[in-house]
């Protein structure tokens, strides 16, 4: 089994991926905690759209952020439950909902690219690069990113 020193040293990088509104995005794995199907969400009184409510996972409380508000996405008509990725960001505990959860995909870091200049406004405030894929291009989810503009939603 690698350690996370073998993969700096290799430059690969292990990736969760995950589905929002149709765009293939990864998380680096080191930063996922779990991944879980939501249950039972408490709404939070004046918090953003993008704050979906908290949550009890095994004991700890759980902000869900949903992933399709932070993007300024339409919400998700097909009735399915979201999937949540489990992160944590300075302390605390969040829970990404996304619309499918994808596989472990371990990739080059030097395949990594910058974001390009066409990349849509709403992706380029979370991306930390892009990979270029068969058939497809997979954004790089920068979860500090995405949690920076958590505190300010929640204080709407």
């Amino acid at each position: 089994m690698s350690t996370p020193m073998d993969n700096a040293e290799s430059g690969i990088t292990e990736y969760v991926t995950a589905v929002i509104g149709g765009q293939l995005f990864g998380l680096p794995i080191a930063r996922v905690q779990d991944v879980f199907m939501p249950e039972r969400l408490t709404r939070v009184p004046l918090a953003g759209d993008d704050v979906a409510g908290l949550l009890n996972l095994r004991g700890r409380i759980v902000t869900a952020i949903d992933m399709r508000a932070r993007l300024g996405l339409p919400k998700h008509e097909n009735g399915r439950p979201p999937m949540a990725v489990g992160v944590d960001h300075r302390g605390e505990s969040y829970g990404l909902l996304i619309d499918s959860i994808g596989e472990v995909m371990k990739l080059s870091d030097d395949a990594r690219e910058m974001n390009p200049a066409n990349l849509d406004r709403r992706m380029e405030k979370v991306a930390g690069g892009i990979y270029r894929l068969e058939g497809q291009l997979m954004v790089v989810l920068d979860v500090d990113r995405v949690l920076e503009i958590a505190p300010d939603a929640m204080a709407a």
